[in-house]
């Protein structure tokens, strides 16, 4: 036996090697612990007096729901006397169900509109080439200069002709042109993509419909949930075209019917403001559900912005 294999295994008395020693466990390092710096601590603090500063009306608003009508203005958070009949009473004063189901049909028919007809409009922007492009993108940037009151006018003198005023109709088919906004973004996230996919898409015998629904729309999926999650938000608190266009109260969305709750019962003298502000505590909790379930794609819609492939 040689040195070097001496010097790696053990013989015994009777020439026979010792069985090797199975190697020893690697420990992992042990993370270091972060310092808490005075810098941290103000940091956190300056975060922490933000937040509450953005929290505090909708903290306020739910505490007053809880409290009878001589105590909502008391400005006390934790409710002196407690009581859950505000949300008994405000069904019963106003069709609140039937306000939730105008709002939501109206929402989901806006948000998924706008979506759709803005991501064509941007993909046909970003994977096209064509003389006067950048023009008429211009152009479309341009609208986004224009007040609303400009256009509000002559929208509703098209959709009296139409015959659809008093009706849903108005609130949700404007969408179906897109939106200067979303379009903007959109084709941003479609100029990221690696074009090299596309091509190879083509290649494979794939035509222009089937490269944006199978290659371009799942890419960019985190901006379609973002302009989704956009506009549903913009229609559900939407005010301004309700009271434009709606007359009956069962044809009412939610913001329209809160105005009819305020001037009914806050305004107009009745002053039983614990059913206006429960009414509203009703119709913000779905805005904030869906921002819990839809902020992952914020960030990853913020990270991915920019990027070019």
């Amino acid at each position: 036996m040689t040195a070097g294999a001496i010097g790696t295994e053990h013989v015994d008395d009777a020439g026979a090697p010792d069985a090797p020693r199975p190697a020893q466990a690697r420990v992992p390092p042990r993370p270091k612990k972060r310092k808490i710096t005075l810098k941290t601590i103000l940091l956190f603090t300056a975060l922490g007096a933000v937040t509450l500063v953005f929290i505090y009306p909708f903290i306020w608003l739910l505490s007053a729901s809880f409290k009878p009508q001589g105590e909502v203005f008391d400005n006390k958070i934790l409710p002196e006397t407690f009581t859950f009949d505000n949300y008994i009473n405000v069904w019963q004063q106003a069709p609140m169900l039937l306000w939730l189901w105008n709002t939501i049909f109206v929402t989901v028919l806006a948000a998924v509109a706008v979506t759709i007809s803005s991501a064509l409009v941007a993909w046909g922007f970003s994977y096209f080439r064509f003389r006067g492009r950048n023009f008429l993108f211009g152009i479309v940037l341009a609208t986004m200069m224009l007040p609303g009151a400009v256009t509000m006018i002559p929208q509703f003198l098209i959709w009296n002709n139409l015959g659809m005023v008093n009706t849903l109709t108005p609130l949700w088919a404007q969408n179906l042109f897109g939106s200067a906004f979303y379009i903007f973004l959109l084709r941003q996230f479609f100029l990221g993509l690696p074009r090299d996919l596309f091509d190879a898409a083509k290649i494979d015998g794939a035509n222009n419909w089937t490269i944006f629904a199978r290659v371009a729309a799942p890419l960019c999926k985190p901006a379609l949930i973002i302009t989704l999650i956009f506009e549903f938000q913009a229609a559900w608190t939407d005010l301004m075209r309700p009271l434009i266009y709606l007359r009956d109260s069962d044809k009412f969305t939610v913001p329209r019917g809160l105005k009819s709750l305020l001037d009914q019962y806050g305004f107009g003298g009745n002053w039983h403001w614990e059913i206006v502000v429960t009414a509203s505590v009703i119709t913000t909790i779905p805005m904030i559900i869906l921002f819990f379930l839809g902020q992952r794609h914020f960030v990853q819609g913020i990270a991915t912005t920019g990027t070019k492939g």
